[in-house]
């Protein structure tokens, strides 16, 4: 998804700025949300703080690297549990809208986006300080959201009020920085969504619909809606544009389509555990994981052969996945058990589980591994 060697430059360069930073803000979140009113979310006022100045790429100095922080998303407690990644505990919360689902970087690396469904808002955070920096509201329902590659537009799903906003990105114009182009009005329930590598379609999956939605982003046009399995959720497209699998939460498979042609084409029915829900590249342009998550477990399926090749315990519901820069940790948002769950992909072992808040859904950090 994103070139991460400018922001690792900054990370072995800018440390003692960015600790200080992030050390800063999560002690200003932490006295607003000691003074809120019982019954409402905080919203912390952080104090204005420098940003990390721009640093030449020159050797690291010798010290501790700087922690790039992990956002776990509690979709019940409305706010976002941030995790030193160093000391694996849960350094402070920030406080968001309501229901906060998923979230994605935006196009500059400056702001992950948290998506807050039943607010009606977009919270931008710091990705290296954890630093909330603005919220942009009159967002309807954003549950699942995507930038295309080209960085021109912005997606959302309401999975809710049932229908798909396409947006134009103005970052030139940072107090509106979305514009609506279409509201597209779907079926029941739209759930996840993603986008071709050329950034002319949207795919989505209507969950209580059984069906599959194409949308063209120039024209913000209907291609087709198609029937497909069970309670269809999270979409994965292999680098190639194309195969497009589907994990299907109201059964234990994912079906894998051609979507080359004019209409997409069930090419196989790869069984993999009941509730198969959420997908993550391994980052090696052909494996990706998916979350089953009432049998608890995590597949890997080769998206050449169409097989599952691997297979991992996940406890506790497992649901969105984040792997990290070294290609072999796994870190699983344990729906159920209010954890963050740690997987060493290699051992075929949970290492740890971090408590986080309720619901934990969205799960991610800058250090990762590829996203294709």
């Amino acid at each position: 998804m994103t070139d991460l060697k400018p922001r690792r430059a900054l990370l072995k360069a800018g440390s003692a700025a960015a600790w200080a930073v992030w050390s800063l803000s999560a002690a200003a979140q932490a006295a607003a949300q000691a003074v809120a009113p019982a019954g409402k979310p905080a919203v912390p006022a952080v104090p204005a703080v420098p940003a990390v100045p721009a640093v030449p790429a020159v050797p690291a100095p010798a010290g501790p690297s700087v922690p790039t922080p992990i956002f776990v998303l509690n979709s019940l407690d409305a706010d976002v549990s941030v995790i030193d990644p160093n000391t694996h505990t849960e350094r402070t919360r920030l406080a968001t809208g309501k229901e906060p689902h998923h979230l994605y970087l935006t196009p500059d690396e400056k702001s992950v986006i948290v998506a807050n469904a039943a607010s009606d808002s977009l919270t931008f955070v710091d990705p290296m300080s954890a630093q909330v920096q603005r919220t942009v509201r009159q967002i309807v329902d954003p549950y699942h959201l995507r930038f295309s590659p080209d960085m021109k537009w912005f997606v959302t799903a309401a999975n809710r009020l049932n229908h798909i906003d396409i947006y134009r990105w103005q970052p030139q114009q940072p107090e509106a920085p979305l514009a609506l182009a279409k509201r597209v009005h779907a079926a029941k329930t739209p759930s996840h969504l993603m986008i071709d590598s050329k950034s002319t379609v949207v795919y989505a999956t209507l969950q209580d619909s059984d069906q599959l939605v194409a949308l063209d982003l120039a024209t913000q046009a209907v291609r087709y809606t198609v029937p497909i399995g069970k309670m269809p959720a999270d979409l994965y497209l292999t680098a190639d544009d194309r195969t497009l699998f589907i994990g299907m939460t109201g059964s234990d498979t994912v079906e894998a389509y051609d979507v080359s042609g004019p209409v997409p084409k069930l090419v196989k029915r790869i069984t993999t555990g009941k509730g198969a829900h959420a997908f993550r590249a391994r980052g090696d342009k052909r494996h990706v994981f998916v979350s089953n998550r009432v049998a608890n477990t995590i597949s890997l399926i080769d998206t050449q052969t169409l097989s599952v090749v691997e297979q991992f315990t996940a406890p506790g519901g497992p649901d969105c996945m984040e792997l990290l820069a070294d290609q072999r940790t796994l870190l699983v948002s344990s729906r159920w058990a209010r954890k963050l769950t740690y997987i060493d992909t290699v051992d075929k072992r949970i290492i740890r589980q971090v408590p986080v808040g309720r619901s934990p859904h969205g799960v991610w950090t800058l250090a990762h591994a590829g996203r294709i």
